[in-house]
């Protein structure tokens, strides 16, 4: 198991794990659950930054994203004016958005992230 890292890991989940030059990210929330959708999309998607410079990559490396939202109905435009935003030009993820009964009543979006890691020298 040498070869899997795992980074802010706890009894139940790791945030970050890296395995064969691959991220796998946990489920990213907002902090401030009384946001609106753009509040929360913007502070999940810097928790998302902050991960992938952990793991030595970045945005314009994420390979897919799955979005589960509260109530897609509501708040589909919000966030994706957020995530339109957020996206590298040209670097656009493979992606799905759900609406799904989450985790606790006050989340309105979860983002759950693969990307690759950064080369090495440009490598």
């Amino acid at each position: 198991m040498s070869d899997i890292q795992r980074f802010e890991t706890s009894a139940r989940v790791s945030r970050v794990v890296i395995c064969n030059n691959m991220v796998f990210l946990c489920g990213q929330t907002a902090d401030d659950r009384q946001l609106d959708i753009r509040g929360q999309t913007k502070q999940a998607l810097a928790k998302v930054d902050r991960l992938l410079a952990a793991a030595g990559t970045d945005r314009s490396r994420v390979l897919a994203v799955q979005i589960w939202l509260k109530d897609i109905g509501r708040d589909f435009a919000g966030m994706n004016e957020v995530w339109d935003a957020w996206t590298v030009p040209g670097a656009a993820p493979a992606r799905a958005t759900a609406q799904c009964d989450m985790g606790a009543p006050d989340v309105l979006v979860e983002f759950i992230v693969t990307a690759s890691v950064a080369p090495v020298n440009g490598n």
